[in-house]
């Protein structure tokens, strides 16, 4: 998987991928990063990027040429590059898109700065665009941190143990079961004494019960939409 970043800001971005899971996928070419800045690519003197908008406004806005080009030359060296936006207007990242993502061979993140980007840019460029939450953030290089981080621990090979893929939040519309370790007794809080058993079987229905349970209480909205799957008690 190839991510390019197109940012005015690549030092926002490049310190999360130098340690960890990411870091080892890319030594063994799992991931490969690239890096972009539109201010490279504008023609004016000072490599201005940003104007006024039209119609009046506060705050300035990204204008399209420099971006443009940029992306017409990823596009011509990549026809199947996959290009994604981050914008409050998306629609919501999920895992679901983050699993379907994960098989594409080349993501470029678009990160706008100021009051956005020239909406003809994203009209005629964006594959996908996605909002990360009900929020407004100072640019678009944190979204496309939280979507490449969440797409990357779904290429086979990046994570060290995949089947905690399968029991993870979000698998099957529901949250993930509470976890332990040891001691099994922490300031007169206990472990589930059926965890301590060795009884998969019997540990694997308390622990549906128990995403259920966490599911209802935390995410209400993701267990009427999913609560079929729940047995109720």
């Amino acid at each position: 998987m190839k991510f390019t970043f197109v940012t005015l800001f690549e030092n926002l971005v490049k310190p999360y991928f130098e340690d960890s899971i990411l870091k080892r996928a890319q030594n063994a070419k799992i991931l490969e990063l690239e890096f972009k800045n539109p201010r490279d690519y504008a023609k004016n003197k000072h490599q201005k990027v940003d104007d006024y908008q039209a119609g009046g406004g506060a705050g300035l806005l990204m204008f399209p040429e420099p971006i443009c080009d940029l992306l017409d030359i990823i596009k011509k060296d990549n026809p199947n590059a996959h290009i994604i936006f981050p914008a409050p207007a998306g629609k919501p990242f999920r895992q679901i898109d983050a699993k379907r993502l994960a098989k594409k061979e080349h993501i470029v993140f678009v990160s706008g700065r100021y009051e956005g980007i020239d909406e003809r840019v994203i009209e005629e460029y964006g594959d996908e665009v996605f909002s990360i939450g009900d929020y407004v953030l100072t640019g678009g290089e944190l979204a496309s941190l939280v979507m490449s981080d969440a797409i990357s621990r779904n290429i086979k090979g990046v994570l060290g143990n995949e089947d905690s893929l399968s029991e993870e939040s979000f698998e099957d519309g529901a949250l993930e079961a509470p976890s332990f370790t040891k001691p099994n007794i922490f300031r007169d809080s206990a472990i589930p004494s059926e965890f301590l058993k060795g009884n998969h079987a019997i540990i694997c229905t308390l622990k549906k019960e128990m995403s259920g349970l966490k599911t209802k209480y935390f995410r209400p909205d993701l267990f009427l939409r999913n609560k079929g799957q729940f047995d109720e008690k």
